[in-house]
């Protein structure tokens, strides 16, 4: 059996929706029958374990593991609604530095014999720990707003991660709003690629639910009728190697058609 691909999902900046992207795809992922394990790497700052809706079940974390608190095994907080997601959260007493390099890499090890993916929450690809939750990847997704100082940022964590010989990292693009392109007031997706220069995986648009789902720890992925959630399985089915093409995000309206044949 091979082991698990260990994924680690980041972004040059804060806020850009990592954690939703992380949450999301461990569930369509496990909605798909893979075995997976959500891991918080971002000690401190926990929020898998909310947007998971699994905060109340912790009783112990990643740094009890790499502490020898707990076996891993232990620390694994199983998602009653998926019998085969798994969170293993992170600590948040403590600060970053209480993870080192090589315990995330003992960690994962362990967990590759059992699972068929890792994906893991990194912080910010500008804070520490970035390097600890990068270092047991086999493939790195890179998150990004289509706004411009988002992307500078991931392309400045593009920069890291060839230096650290990880990559060619892939391109998720959160939070798209097709109404703001249009009007030009947002990078449209063709403009980020180019500017970053990797493949893309997905493009997830603005949703309300997203917001409402991070609220009640029910992920948009475990709903048919969310745009984003059918964005987060069309991103688990490329990671699993279908071809899926990237749909158009919202079909011209009537009056829109109209408007475009006049000027013709």
């Amino acid at each position: 059996m091979m082991g698990a691909r260990v994924v680690t999902i980041t972004s040059g900046k804060g806020g850009v929706g990592k954690t939703t992207v992380t949450a999301n795809l461990s569930v369509a992922l496990a909605m798909r029958g893979q075995r997976v394990v959500a891991i918080d790497a971002d000690i401190g700052l926990r929020n898998l374990d909310v947007m998971l809706g699994l905060e109340n079940r912790i009783v112990y974390d990643l740094v009890d593991v790499v502490e020898g608190r707990c076996r891993l095994r232990q620390a694994l907080v199983r998602d009653k609604r998926l019998e085969n997601l798994f969170l293993l959260p992170a600590a948040q007493t403590r600060d970053k530095s209480a993870v080192r390099i090589e315990d995330m890499v003992r960690v994962c090890e362990e967990l590759r014999e059992s699972f068929d993916f890792l994906l893991i929450d990194s912080p910010a690809g500008i804070e520490h720990g970035f390097r600890t939750a990068l270092a047991p990847a086999d493939e790195v997704l890179i998150v990004t707003n289509p706004e411009v100082a988002a992307v500078r940022d991931a392309d400045r964590v593009i920069g890291l991660l060839e230096a650290e010989g990880k990559g060619p990292a892939r391109l998720i693009i959160n939070r798209l709003k097709p109404d703001l392109v249009r009007r030009g007031d947002m990078l449209d997706t063709a403009a980020v690629i180019e500017l970053l220069a990797i493949d893309l995986i997905g493009i997830i648009p603005e949703d309300e639910a997203v917001i409402t789902a991070a609220n009640t720890g029910r992920p948009v992925a475990f709903s048919d009728n969310s745009l984003a959630g059918r964005e987060f399985h069309n991103i688990a089915r490329r990671l699993l190697g279908e071809e899926v093409p990237f749909a158009p995000l919202k079909e011209p309206g009537f009056l829109e058609r109209l408007f475009r044949r006049i000027l013709e």
